[in-house]
């Protein structure tokens, strides 16, 4: 049977980087879906107003700022949402950072590292034994589809994002007896305010259209009911997946 619109009620959901953009828009989703969503990024001011305007709208949700290469942050991000809903029951992990272009240094490798793949080890770490204990969960890891094929641009990013899959795949064998479910969303280019840039530039756009077999950019909408099956009792037989939302690009040879 399928799941009814409100599938998540009773649930909690932490959504790390979830003031604006991809994030946002996977909170409010898991909201209207009927969880409990804890707000969280490094921005505290900017988690308070988000976490208020979810409420705003008759939602439940709650603000704890956490920066994610910060350990005692991310205890408390754990401890918090516990202390508040008693559960862990959703767990998205998608702050991160791109870096610098086209960058090897060691300093610029560290940072992207730390906060796109070895938080997300820690916050994993934390967060599943609570979904154990209730009797499973199900934990999304932002990846991307730079993780799918090599980029000479993007090079400690794109390492860090092939890992992320990884993880998720080893989670996904290490906690799936305890029915915890642990999959990877792989975004291509998402309307966003950090993908402007790229929007603006008429030749890459061309080209990456020729890549793309739906001939469109996606949407927060697209990445975050993506995100909403994952958590939701829709995906109750799929773990350890890495799930490309990018219109085709990955799977193109661009004719």
């Amino acid at each position: 049977m399928l799941p009814d619109p409100r599938c998540l009620t009773g649930q909690t959901a932490i959504v790390t980087g979830s003031t604006r953009g991809i994030g946002l828009g996977i909170a409010q989703a898991l909201a209207r879906a009927g969880a409990s969503v804890v707000v969280s990024s490094e921005d505290a001011d900017a988690v308070r107003s988000t976490a208020a305007m979810l409420c705003d709208e008759g939602h439940v949700a709650h603000g704890i700022s956490c920066d994610v290469s910060h350990a005692p942050d991310m205890q408390g991000l754990v401890d918090g949402t516990m202390a508040r809903f008693g559960s862990v029951d959703i767990l998205v992990c998608n702050a991160g950072i791109t870096g610098t272009a086209g960058s090897w240094s060691l300093d610029d490798f560290d940072r992207v590292m730390a906060i796109n793949l070895r938080s997300i080890v820690a916050l994993t770490s934390l967060a599943l034994p609570y979904m154990a204990a209730r009797g499973g969960g199900s934990a999304i890891l932002m990846s991307s589809l730079s993780a799918m094929r090599g980029n000479g641009a993007i090079n400690a990013y794109a390492l860090a994002k092939a890992g992320v899959a990884q993880l998720a795949r080893n989670l996904a064998v290490q906690w799936g007896p305890q029915n915890v479910r642990v999959n990877a969303l792989a975004p291509g280019l998402i309307q966003t305010p950090l993908s402007a840039p790229l929007m603006a530039d008429e030749e890459f756009m061309a080209r990456r259209m020729q890549m793309t077999p739906l001939r469109r950019v996606g949407t927060v909408t697209d990445v975050a009911a993506a995100c909403l099956f994952l958590a939701s009792p829709a995906s109750s037989f799929i773990t350890g997946q890495q799930i490309a939302v990018d219109g085709g690009t990955s799977i193109t040879d661009g004719s």
